[in-house]
């Protein structure tokens, strides 16, 4: 496309001091009649582009030319910049080179650093903070990857995954891959991925990136929605947790949510995590066990 044609030309003349529309037009594979009516149509642009005849002619570009003035507005800049400091959380190496090269172009360089990525939790350590660098390795490369994983039921497992892609979702951060041991598309919570492997061995299938992010059909029975009764003092946690569109408010200050969950231990942990400011609504199992954890908790302290 031509866009994309006079995009490269102003890049290739950034970087040198000259260059011919013969080396040009050999390089887009197209005629220099071509090169010089794009050469027009930058100028046209208030783009700085002069032509010079003789042995030390050529096509060149004002030395003071940047790329703020021309074919990026400001808020496209930051827009642009902004995405890029994005990717450096997953450690692209030539990321940090980009950004250096498009902040010489542009103005005010040094407002883009307001904005750093980090996917790992507070307090993690080396291994945690590179899970998301071996993963992205992983999936590029295609790759297995072998972990120990802790499922919703408590269970500890070896895995081999075929990983398809990182999604984030519900306030967390999956792996999402095909794995080997269930014969099935899996979702997997990156916080409970330990030992993690990057394998030599690779794998040939394709997977689509629009498969859907969902509990697998065999785990769909051992789903729970609760209906939960928060007081005002975890309003921040209940707004972190769960979507808008599952919040009720009441007049004295309390909110209801309900959230749908897989089953396990895990859950009356979460539920007993907001100590007094919490009640269980629904399930009534739920709210028996919640209140049989709770005895059984205090008999430890008596």
């Amino acid at each position: 496309m031509q866009i994309n044609r006079l995009f490269e030309i102003v890049m290739i003349l950034l970087k040198k001091e000259r260059v011919t529309a013969k080396e040009l037009a050999q390089h887009f594979g197209v005629s220099t009649r071509t090169i010089y009516r794009d050469i027009d149509t930058l100028s046209l642009s208030n783009i700085p582009i002069y032509t010079n005849k003789g042995s030390r002619g050529g096509i060149r570009i004002l030395p003071q030319f940047t790329m703020d003035k021309s074919l990026f507005s400001e808020e496209e800049q930051s827009h642009m910049i902004a995405a890029l400091h994005g990717l450096k959380a997953t450690k692209y190496a030539e990321v940090d080179m980009v950004i250096t090269k498009l902040a010489a172009l542009f103005k005010n360089t040094d407002s883009y650093n307001w904005i750093e990525v980090d996917f790992s939790h507070w307090g993690s350590n080396r291994e945690n903070k590179n899970k998301f660098n071996s993963l992205k390795d992983a999936i590029l490369n295609r790759r297995i990857v072998g972990f120990d994983y802790v499922n919703s039921y408590g269970v500890k497992a070896g895995r081999a995954v075929e990983p398809i892609k990182l999604v984030f979702k519900g306030q967390g951060w999956y792996l999402q891959g095909f794995c080997k041991d269930k014969q099935d598309i899996r979702v997997f919570r990156i916080s409970r991925i330990n030992n993690l492997v990057v394998k030599e061995q690779t794998f040939e299938h394709t997977y689509s990136m629009d498969l859907p992010i969902e509990a697998p059909v065999s785990n769909k029975e051992h789903m729970v929605t609760l209906k939960l009764k928060f007081e005002p003092e975890v309003t921040y946690r209940v707004y972190d947790d769960f979507g808008y569109e599952n919040i009720t408010h009441y007049k004295d200050g309390g909110i209801e949510a309900s959230i749908t969950f897989p089953k396990g231990e895990w859950v009356y942990g979460y539920i007993l995590s907001f100590g007094k400011y919490v009640q269980v609504i629904e399930p009534k199992e739920i709210r028996e066990k919640i209140k049989e954890t709770l005895r059984l908790a205090l008999k430890v302290y008596e």
